[in-house]
Parts: structure tokens; sequence; C-alpha cells
């Protein structure tokens, strides 16, 4: 059985806290805020609204959210306490253990691993999705940065440079047998992107959204999902036709352009003035269905209701992944294998297939990692190349 947990605080502090995290709603649209105040912390929230008015990502702060509410369950879970702050280097090493451990020696040790009255606390929550297997390196990684963000945050210094932390992290991933698994099964190249198309090629409203979003993420240089969702009127500027043919300026034919201001973004902030350009067809796509929405301010890509009706609200980032899912079933393939982020594997494989320089592609994807973008061609290459073909 879990552990009981002590009473944190009487009903009237859990409703207050309650309040506060409802006036956060736009930026942190949590759907279990009872629970929430249950277990986070008055200075928890504090922290919460103090990173909103500092003007932290959306994105950034939602994760860090998460992480927060996170930790603060496996702490009670764990140890019986709060979450103290700042953690002792021994909460941090047993964060690790609890986390990263070796599945062949949990068979004969049972004791190895997390024990199974914390697994069942935190599964009871709905906050623990791995069964049987410790959790991957890099999620271990983020909660570890995010509580160090948050330990100096509250103008306290932690011990996450400990020598002997980055020791045991560095050993419990060689210990795992968990493999690096892409965000997307499957890259959504060109080919697999036309079969998505035909799925909504009607003329539908729906169809109409669905074809302008898709079109949209992939050539703007496969743009991720929340930055699809945050996408509004004011970041399109129009700008001159450009020629068909790069190789001849002076061409009778010219295609739409236009220009996308990114803002703020997982890897940059409002300041540095991202731009990406979108060039033809999906230019065609996404004016198509400002037009016909009737949409001249805000939200570009907006949900529909089953009655066919435009909403105000934007879609989430998870909205936009199940319309890529369900489109991706309905061109009859798996949808299990693919994910947004496909979009964003895809146009760089797709890119390195024809023959585009690895810089340009990257100031179109916007990717900081030359190794990181480099994976993508790297992988394109092999597939194509001949090294993989001695005995075929």
């Amino acid at each position: 059985m879990a552990p009981k947990r002590p009473a944190l605080s009487n009903a009237d502090d859990v409703a207050r806290r309650a309040e506060t995290l409802d006036a956060l709603d736009a930026v942190l649209p949590f759907d279990r805020r009872e629970q929430l105040a249950g277990v986070l912390s008055d200075d928890d929230v504090a922290t919460l609204r103090h990173l909103v008015q500092a003007g932290l990502g959306d994105n950034s702060l939602r994760a860090l959210s998460s992480d927060l509410f996170y930790l603060e369950a496996w702490a009670r879970a764990a140890t019986g306490e709060p979450l103290p702050w700042p953690a002792p280097e021994a909460l941090l090493l047993k964060f690790v253990a609890h986390h990263l451990w070796d599945s062949s020696r949990r068979e004969t040790d049972f004791t190895h691993g997390m024990p199974d009255t914390v697994e069942a606390a935190l599964r009871s929550e709905g906050l623990l999705k791995v069964t049987n297997r410790p959790h991957a390196p890099a999620t271990v990684r983020r909660k570890l940065s995010s509580w160090s963000t948050l330990t100096k945050w509250r103008g306290m210094q932690g011990h996450f440079n400990a020598p002997g932390l980055k020791s045991a992290v560095k050993l419990a991933v060689r210990a795992t047998d968990r493999t690096h698994q892409r965000k997307s099964q499957k890259a959504i190249t060109s080919d697999v992107l036309a079969a998505v198309l035909k799925a909504c090629a009607g003329d539908s409203l729906v169809d109409c959204r669905d074809r302008a979003l898709l079109t949209t993420a992939f050539a703007s240089g496969g743009r991720r999902r929340s930055e699809v969702a945050a996408l509004r009127v004011e970041h399109l500027v129009e700008e001159a036709p450009v020629p068909a043919d790069p190789n001849d300026p002076d061409g009778t034919e010219k295609l739409p352009c236009l220009m996308i201001s990114l803002g703020r973004t997982k890897t940059g902030n409002a300041d540095t003035g991202a731009s990406v350009y979108l060039i033809g067809r999906p230019v065609t796509a996404l004016q198509g269905w400002i037009a016909r929405a009737g949409i001249s301010e805000g939200a570009v890509f907006r949900a529909i209701d089953r009655w066919g009706h435009l909403q105000r609200r934007a879609l989430t980032p998870q909205a936009v992944n199940l319309i890529l899912k369900r489109r991706i079933a309905e061109a009859g393939l798996d949808p299990a294998q693919f994910s947004a982020h496909g979009l964003r594997s895809g146009y760089l494989t797709e890119a390195a297939r024809r023959g585009i320089p690895l810089l340009d592609a990257m100031q179109q994807s916007q990717h900081r990692s030359v190794n990181q973008a480099s994976s993508y061609y790297n992988d394109a290459e092999r597939k194509l190349g001949k090294a993989a073909r001695l005995l075929v």
C-alpha cells in the first residue's frame, strides 16, 4: 500500500491555491487544479506566478509546472515529507536511483529501482506511465534540470553540479537498457505528406484548414506543433512574388511568398527576430484557409466544432498532433508510427534527399544544433549510399 501522506494544509489553503492556479489558466491549462492545489505549496504557487510575470515562455512554463507537480508528489511518496528547498544531494541521488535502474538486476533484486509503494502512489495520481522499465534518461535529465531551475528561481543554490550526482546519472544511464527513440518513429517525407493531403482533399472547412495546417507546418521547415498552434495572423507578412526557378530570376513565372515571424520558440525568444518563408503551394493553401474562414486577426489555426462552426480559440499543440494522426489513418497508414514531430524530421530528411545543403535547410528549420540536424542527413545518405549494400 502507498504510504499515507501527511496533512499539508486545510481546505481554505487548498481553495486559495486553486484560485491562484485558476488565475494562471491562460498559461497553465491544467484539468486537475484541486489535485495540484493539494500537492503544491504556497511557495510553489508563488514561484509559478513569478515565472509568468517574468515572461517565461508558455511551453517552458508548462513543462516546469508539470515537473514541479511530479517532484512534489514523488518526494511525498518517497519520504513522507514535502519537497525540501534546496534539496540535499542524498535526495537527488535517491531520485536518480528510483528512475534509472538496471532491468536485469531488478529481476533478482526487487528492492532495486523505484519501491512498489512509491510506484503505487505515483500511479494512483496518474503521474507514472512507464511499466516494468526505467524512465528514459532524457526525461530524468529534464526533470533534474527543471528542479535546478526552480531552485535558482527561489534564490537558492542546489547540488545539481555535484560530482557524485553527475557520476550517478552517467552510471545509471549506462545500466538502463532503453534505446533512444525518435519522437516520431517515421519521418513524414514528401511522399507520405502527399498521401495525407489526399485524405483532406475535400471541400469542407475542416479539409481546408487541415491542408493549410499540414503544408504550412512542413514547408516552413517542419515547425513544432506548439509553433503551429501559436501562429497568428499578425505573424504573417506578404512578400513580393519570387521566381519559380531560382536559377532564372528573370523568368516570367512567379510564385506567391509569405514571411512567418516565429516570435518565441523552444530554442529562441521573441527578441531574436527569427523568421522563415513559405513559397508557392503552401502560401495558396494558407491564404485560402484564412480567406474562407474569414480570419482577420488572432489565431490562424482554430478549432471547428462538430457542426462545422469555426471557434475563436486556437488549436492546442495536442490538437495539432491529433489532426495529423487522424489524417494519417485516413491515408491508410499507421498513426502509431507518426506524430507531429515527423513533419520536422521529414522536412530535413526530404531536404537531404534533394541535395539541399544542410545549412540552408537549418535556416528554414531553425535548428540550432548542427549535430541534431545532421543526424537526419546522415540517415538519408546512409540509406542511399553504397556502404550498406555490399551483399545485396
